[in-house]
């Protein structure tokens, strides 16, 4: 793994992370660096899997998937054992080990009731040093956070790549050919249309029509996955934040916009909103707090969970760390 990106590798990681599939064209044209110089310096990072692109089903698309997040208490001598686990399970999204060391909070796409009765009456009961866990369901995800670049771009070079800031267009019917090329998109989110065709066994330009349906109508979400950490991120923490009912869709909005949110959702439970934050360090975190929360009409309640070790991250098995 690398320990550290330089300014120009930053910006290009940031590119794509708001637009995984741009051109180096387009990439060169965001930051005003000649295309040769891009390819040069983006393509080993592609290449070592410091940057990973990939895809991510929008549950609100596939009715039979229950989006849900789990907050596990076990043994701090097994918590590693337990959240290897939980990554290997293709259905885990997120995985992430919190900060007190005894507590994993992982996100899953659950297929249908019978999977998510199984995980809760049966996987997680029948798992060693599991001592108790609660389940919240995610009943919206705010997907203004989808397109995120770690606050490294200007207004106007995000504007020009994300699309899926937008409001989505209507979304179209899953076709046959829809699952299968999102999993070869979840392999690998820069693959080229001829290179998907002759996977799946069609033409490029079936593959083209459909990639573009698929991310207009917000069925699929495109990703970047990078280690915060090498972007400047050191301190990543999940904010569970209660708010009144009726500010629930407000103020999950305005904080999925915020540069520092990477992910925002309402949730069943005490909580009523689950938020993704990255900062800095501890004082970035604070000021995020207390500048950017602390403004907020109607926060009624925030409990800050720092993030230890993230062992999945938008459904790929991170690295080992040493």
């Amino acid at each position: 793994m690398r320990r550290e990106l330089d300014e120009t590798e930053r910006r290009i990681a940031a590119v794509l992370m708001a637009s995984p599939r741009a051109s180096w064209r387009a990439v060169a044209g965001v930051l005003g660096v000649s295309e040769r110089t891009i390819v040069r310096r983006a393509a080993p990072l592609l290449h070592d899997g410091t940057l990973r692109p990939t895809a991510v089903r929008n549950p609100d698309r596939f009715p039979r998937l229950i989006p849900m997040v789990l907050r596990i208490r076990c043994r701090p001598t097994r918590i590693r054992a337990i959240a290897a686990g939980l990554a290997r399970r293709p259905d885990t999204i997120w995985v992430d080990i919190l900060g007190g060391g005894d507590e994993i909070s992982s996100v899953l796409f659950l297929d249908g009731p019978d999977a998510r009765t199984s995980l809760l009456l049966r996987d997680l009961p029948a798992t060693a040093d599991v001592q108790s866990w609660d389940a919240y369901d995610l009943m919206k995800v705010f997907p203004a956070s989808f397109a995120w670049s770690a606050g490294l771009l200007t207004p106007d070079q995000f504007d020009a790549l994300t699309p899926l800031s937008r409001e989505p267009v209507a979304a179209p019917d899953i076709e046959p050919l829809d699952d299968a090329l999102i999993d070869q998109l979840t392999l690998d989110a820069r693959a080229g249309y001829s290179e998907l065709a002759a996977r799946l066994g069609t033409s490029a330009s079936t593959v083209s029509r459909r990639l573009d349906q698929l991310v207009s109508g917000h069925t699929v979400r495109l990703a970047c996955e990078i280690d915060l950490r090498l972007l400047g991120a050191d301190t990543d923490a999940l904010l569970w934040i209660s708010t009144g009912p009726g500010s629930i869709e407000a103020i999950g909005r305005e904080l999925s916009r915020h540069p520092q949110v990477r992910f925002a959702a309402a949730t069943t439970g005490a909580a009523n909103l689950l938020v993704a934050v990255a900062a800095e360090n501890l004082a970035g975190l604070y000021t995020f707090l207390t500048k950017t929360v602390g403004s907020i009409d109607d926060v009624r309640g925030l409990e800050v969970t720092r993030i230890l070790s993230s062992v999945k991250r938008t459904g790929r098995i991170r690295p080992a760390e040493s």
